[in-house]
């Protein structure tokens, strides 16, 4: 722990906010306030109770709330360190203006976006809404007809946000990462073109144009420069690794008036450059800001010894990076495993079975996870955890706004805002009987040309099949005018969806109907209807089971990129086989350095056990197999830093054991199709018995268990034993 002078050199400590909790290096950033700060925070070292302190410090010397900006990449994450520093100080800390860069940036245009031709109503759309628009644009330009290969509305949005995240020309990225689309350049440049003056002539917004628009109005409006800078005197930047180019030069702009900014970040979990982070923001950082003083947290809270010594060789050999050595004072001496297993299937079944056996020597399975580079990486253990009844939750689902019975709903409230939001409109007019879309684009057209657009929806000569279904429309929205009450509005809205929603969802609207309650639940917080509606735009919730708690105790299943930021007691890394991880382009492709960042970050979220695991033989996307080697990551770790766990092999897994701790992975004889039929009795080792209802082939059935329902079980996996043919 630092020394009294260390920690204390004027003799004594901060009225206020007690800092004896925190180690030297946590100190001095906390207590650094004047001029640039870079904050090297190592995988678990507490940056987040540095943050935290150091927003209760800035206020207790005298620095106001409201001159504080706290840049995170979620508002949760805000949120909860401005409410962790409440506990520290005062209530005082909620005045602190946190949020995302886009959450700060829609804050900002709605007041100085008149300078830019913005006014304050404009309507931030999703990803979906983008390649909605664009999809419309491609319909009305004649592109993408039949016979002709055009890219999807995907790759279009894909290729025009690229573009701006990493701040290069359009038709640049096309040439560098889409060379194979270069014919239709000019078609895709047009794209751009008219989907940006889309935007403009509906008040729209996109992600990307909050932080365009943002930097435009520091770079092109001295006034609101002049006055963001002057209003934040101090900026802290959580996760500056993740930040793009544009971030970083909102950042340099905001500070045009003084130099007191504190970034932290790792550069060794700089992992998302396929969202346009850039990897160099953070290394530019002294540069960008003279004079910076670097302060690197190294003390680990998280990790045992043996887990940090193998990360720390794993970014040894990185090519740039700010050298730092992790080290712990946890207790602990098991060194992290390494499994040879001889193909997918019997890696699955290692993983399979040590996990049961961590589970039963008493680690919860919330406590362990499954990491893997690719989401199909897992399909195989994915089949091997249901033959066995473990239960697991694979994350990256939807998010509860990115549904389409949401969305329809979220379209009437969207008009109410900003009723020149074309694409809410054509959403809604769809939904009504024999109106198709050039009925609707017609509609929207006049609606789009009109001063007062309810009163011209409600004046509109509809055509006698769909007179009614208009005429119900325009009753709606007037007897929406003048409620001021989100829930209010909402419930209104139900009460004209509910029976288009019906029909829209025969198939399943009790599942969708538990999610508009939910939707209820929520907008039921609100008291603005705008504050809902960029809310729901710019941090959407996320999609909730109404499971009971006790039901999402389960093992996770996670690619690296989504484990990030989270911490398990035991970690298993699996597909760690040369060809998968690296990826096979990334030497070309210059992002080998960002796979090993990867793997770093796969490896510091383990807690007290790591497995890294390979498979021996892989199939290769031609379907043949290969014999592999190990990652050339793992051949670069110095010997004794691992132990190898031993593999017993049956006759049909050939292959020399490795030494070590032995762990028998064996084949149970496996049932075919032709064992059983329609109304055979058998037993599960989990579900027990049951009774076969289907079979499908090549190898799998469907069977009704007593105690479980009926469940799809691949015969390769599922170790039955026939009762009754």
């Amino acid at each position: 722990m630092r020394t009294d002078i260390l920690s204390n050199p004027h003799g004594t400590l901060p009225a206020g906010v007690n800092l004896e909790q925190l180690n030297e290096s946590q100190y001095a950033a906390v207590t650094t306030i004047d001029g640039p700060v870079l904050v090297i925070a190592g995988a678990g070292s507490g940056k987040t109770r540095t943050l935290v302190h150091r927003v209760a410090y800035l206020m207790d010397h005298g620095v106001a709330p409201e001159n504080i900006l706290l840049l995170t990449f979620t508002r949760k994450s805000a949120q909860e360190m401005l409410w962790r520093a409440g506990r520290l100080l005062n209530d005082t800390c909620q005045r602190v203006v946190g949020g995302t860069f886009h959450g700060i940036a829609n804050m900002l245009l709605r007041r100085y976006g008149g300078s830019l031709g913005y006014g304050s109503s404009f309507t931030i759309i999703d990803r979906a809404d983008a390649e909605g628009i664009v999809n419309l644009l491609k319909s009305s330009l004649g592109l993408g007809g039949k016979g002709r290969q055009f890219p999807s509305r995907r790759i279009i949005v894909n290729m025009i946000s690229g573009a701006v995240n990493k701040s290069m020309p359009l038709d640049d990225l096309v040439q560098e990462q889409y060379s194979h689309l270069t014919e239709y350049l000019d078609d895709i440049l047009n794209l751009q073109s008219h989907y940006g003056e889309f935007k403009r002539n509906h008040g729209l917004m996109d992600y990307d144009d909050l932080l365009t628009n943002w930097k435009r109005l520091l770079r092109e409006v001295p006034e609101a420069r002049a006055a963001i800078s002057s209003r934040f005197s101090h900026i802290m930047v959580d996760e500056y690794q993740d930040t793009n180019l544009v971030q970083a030069d909102i950042i340099r702009l905001a500070a045009s008036t003084h130099d007191n900014v504190m970034a932290v970040g790792d550069d060794s979990q700089s992992i998302y450059s396929f969202r346009g982070a850039d990897f160099y923001n953070i290394m530019r950082f002294p540069k960008i800001f003279p004079n910076t003083q670097i302060i690197k947290l190294e003390e680990n809270y998280r990790s045992s010894q043996p887990i940090l010594t193998l990360t720390n060789d794993i970014i040894r050999n990185a090519t740039d990076k700010y050298t730092k050595t992790l080290f712990t004072r946890i207790e602990g001496d098991l060194k992290p495993m390494l499994f040879a297993a001889a193909d997918e299937r019997q890696e699955a079944r290692f993983v399979a079975a040590t996990i049961r056996q961590l589970y039963q020597e008493g680690t919860p399975l919330e406590e362990i996870a499954v990491l893997f580079r690719s989401g199909f990486h897992s399909f195989k253990l994915e089949l091997e955890l249901a033959a066995g009844g473990l239960d697991f939750e694979k994350r990256g689902g939807l998010k509860l706004t990115e549904s389409a019975h949401i969305k329809d709903v979220l379209s009437f409230l969207r008009i109410l805002i900003n009723p020149r939001d074309n694409l809410s409109w054509n959403r809604i007019l769809l939904q009504l009987e024999k109106i198709g879309p050039k009925t609707a684009q017609k509609i929207t057209a006049a609606i789009a040309r009109s001063d007062e657009p309810f009163v011209t929806l409600a004046g509109y000569p509809a055509g006698a099949a769909w007179k009614k279904g208009l005429a119900g429309l325009a009753e709606l929205f007037e007897s929406l005018q003048g409620q001021d009450s989100p829930v209010v509005l909402f419930d209104r809205v139900m009460q004209y969806y509910e029976p288009l929603f019906l029909v829209l969802y025969a198939d399943d609207y009790p599942k969708r109907k538990k999610d508009l309650d939910q939707l209820k639940g929520i907008i039921a917080t609100y008291e603005s209807l705008q504050t809902f509606i960029d809310d729901t735009a710019l941090d959407p919730p996320e999609t909730e089971t109404g499971a009971d708690p006790v039901d999402r105790r389960r093992l996770v299943l996670s690619t690296i990129h989504s484990a990030k930021g989270l911490e398990w007691e035991a970690v298993f890394v699996i597909g760690l086989a040369e060809g998968r991880f690296p990826h096979p382009s990334a030497e070309q492709g210059g992002q080998w350095e960002e796979e090993r960042r990867l793997l770093y970050v796969a490896a510091t979220r383990a807690k007290k056990r790591l497995y890294l695991c390979y498979p021996q033989d892989m199939m290769m996307p031609d379907r043949s197999f290969h014999r592999v080697g190990m990652s050339p990551f793992l051949r670069e770790l110095r010997p004794g830093l691992y132990e190898r766990i031993e593999a017993e092999r049956s006759t049909s897994e050939p292959g020399p054991a490795v030494a070590g701790t032995p762990v028998t992975v064996r084949r149970t004889a496996k049932i075919t199709l032709e064992d059983l039929s329609r109304g055979s009795t058998v037993l599960h080792p989990f579900f027990g018995e049951g009774r076969v209802t289907r079979l499908v082939r090549p190898c799998s059935v469907d069977i009704a268990f007593d105690k479980h329902g009926l469940k799809t079980l691949h015969l390769d996996y599922a170790k039955l034993k026939v009762l009754k043919r």
